[in-house]
C-alpha cells in the first residue's frame, strides 16, 4: 500500500476503486464535485462521468445503503437536471464492489 492510499478514508478508496473500474467507458470523469448555490453547498457528486454530451452520476457508499444513495441521487438530479444532460444514475457499493443502476421516477 502506498503512502497516499494509506491517508485516504474508506469511502475515498472506494471512489478511487470505482474510477479505476469505469475509466475506459468515459471521455472524462470528476470526483467529489460540489454543487453550490451562492456560498452554500447543496450536495456533492461522488463521481460525475462524461461521455459525449451526456453525464452519468455515481453515488458511492461503503455498505449497501441503497435508500440513502437513491435519495442523494434524486436531490442531485433536481439540482443538476436543468443544466446537464444526465443519462444515468448509479450506486456503487464498496463492500460488495458492485455497481447498480438507480431508476428515479
Amino acid at each position: 500500500m502506498s503512502l497516499n492510499s494509506a491517508k485516504l478514508s474508506k469511502h475515498d478508496r472506494y471512489v478511487e476503486e470505482l474510477c479505476t473500474k469505469i475509466k475506459g467507458s468515459y471521455d472524462s470523469f470528476s470526483k467529489h464535485v460540489a454543487v453550490r448555490a451562492r456560498k452554500r453547498m447543496l450536495a456533492e457528486v461522488d463521481v460525475l462521468a462524461k461521455k459525449g454530451d451526456s453525464v452519468d452520476l455515481y453515488e458511492v457508499k461503503c455498505s449497501p445503503r441503497i435508500t440513502k444513495a437513491r435519495r442523494q441521487l434524486r436531490k442531485l438530479g433536481k439540482y443538476l437536471g436543468g443544466g446537464m444532460n444526465i443519462a444515468n444514475y448509479y450506486f456503487y457499493c464498496g463492500s460488495s464492489h458492485s455497481i447498480m443502476t438507480i431508476l428515479l421516477k
